[in-house]
């Protein structure tokens, strides 16, 4: 494979995206810093056809980067490769409007062969071409010039290595007949809904016990207003509060300014300074949220039964997923089994496609009564009920831990 020297001049860019328009896929990863910011910092982007190879720096005086831009996310023509790419797929939508597409991340591929809930890419290199990557240059500081040689080998190498894993694993899809599976899934991780950092739904994303309306509603309030802060200062969004005291604030809000002072995770000038200020502005304009709410964050509540047939289902899900040798989190996650155990039918992805065909149905007989489960010789096996008489399924599994 041909490598290039660092690529730094818009002309040699230009000249390897034209090259690249023609070609049936890409690999693409990026070196970023997000340490001290709210947006990532776009350090080096590496992109290989699997013929040729090249890091490109975004940071070089005068660069212009619309090429690039334009074949990860206006060719429709050319496959785009990633491995775990949501943090780059979100770089390219802020730098575009857009998302890299079509796209296949080899994350997720893993996940439909068996290799692992979320696979890490060394690991990923190793298991595929047997090779034990450096990991001295992880911990760059990619935004530091210049970049030695090592760093810009060791960042090539994402690319080089991916570009041939790439075709390895999709003839194994298709020999195991599981490349459908994943087509939704790339649809969904593409999608540029996913990238667009809506303050007003940030909430959705903290963990907090209550489901009162004006708690929501208050939690709706501060969420959007340390996003908009985070976002105008461009520092991280825990900089200004951690979620769990946002949580708290919600839950139990001062009374006065001088409150905030005497809360866990504040310092106590919050109790006289400008930021504390339009906080309790925060708090005090909140409305009460006026309808309910399901997902992350904002869980129907099935109360103990619920959580006892969620648990149950998780326990089958444990074993189908051993059955098929599928990762678990690739058939269902976690706040769909909750919401199927609350009783919820309606937009879950478990209940559609190949999904329901694997584990869905069966998920459906469990919670509506017609699939049990019983001991027998040691060995935990599902029972199927046919009008009330029990009968024994021929797929078993031993008895696990739920």
């Amino acid at each position: 494979m041909k490598i290039h020297p660092l690529i730094s001049d818009s002309k040699p860019l230009a000249e390897l995206c034209d090259r690249f328009k023609d070609a049936d896929f890409v690999a693409v990863d990026t070196e970023f810093m997000r340490e001290n910011t709210y947006y990532p910092d776009l350090c080096l982007v590496q992109i290989s056809d699997g013929k040729e190879a090249a890091a490109i720096d975004p940071k070089a005086d005068g660069i212009d980067l619309d090429p690039l831009l334009d074949l990860l996310c206006e060719n429709e023509d050319v496959l785009k490769i990633f491995h775990a790419g949501g943090q780059d797929i979100e770089i390219f939508f802020n730098m575009s409007g857009k998302t890299p597409h079509p796209m296949f991340d080899t994350q997720i591929a893993a996940m439909a062969l068996g290799q692992g809930e979320q696979i890490g890419y060394s690991n990923l290199v190793d298991l595929w071409l047997g090779v034990h990557l450096d990991k001295g240059a992880r911990f760059t500081d990619w935004s530091r010039r210049p970049l030695d040689k090592r760093q810009i080998d060791y960042a090539i190498g994402d690319v080089t290595h991916l570009s041939e894993i790439f075709p390895r694993m999709l003839d194994k899809l298709r020999d195991t007949g599981r490349g459908g599976w994943l087509n939704d899934e790339m649809e969904r991780i593409s999608d540029a809904d996913n990238y667009r950092n809506d303050p007003e739904k940030s909430w959705e994303r903290v963990k907090i016990q209550s489901r009162k309306p004006d708690v929501l509603g208050r939690l709706q309030a501060i969420a959007a207003w340390r996003e908009r802060e985070a976002q105008h200062k461009d520092i991280p969004r825990g900089r200004i509060m951690k979620d769990e005291t946002m949580a708290d604030i919600a839950s139990h809000p001062p009374k006065a300014q001088e409150g905030l002072g005497k809360i866990r995770g504040l310092s106590a000038a919050w109790k006289n300074n400008e930021i504390g200020a339009r906080l309790m502005q925060i708090i005090r304009d909140a409305k009460p949220l006026d309808r309910p709410h399901n997902g992350r964050g904002r869980r129907s509540n099935g109360g103990k039964e619920g959580q006892l047939v969620a648990d149950l289902l998780k326990l089958l899900l444990k074993i189908r997923s051993r059955e098929i040798n599928v990762a678990s989190r690739l058939i269902c996650k976690t706040d769909e089994l909750e919401r199927l155990a609350a009783g919820e039918r309606e937009g879950l992805r478990v209940l559609t496609s190949w999904r329901f065909e694997q584990f869905g149905s069966d998920a459906l007989d469990l919670v509506e009564g017609r699939l049990g489960f019983t001991v027998v010789d040691g060995k935990l096996k599902m029972m199927r009920n046919a009008e009330g008489v029990g009968t024994e399924r021929t797929d078993d599994a031993e008895t696990t831990d739920a």
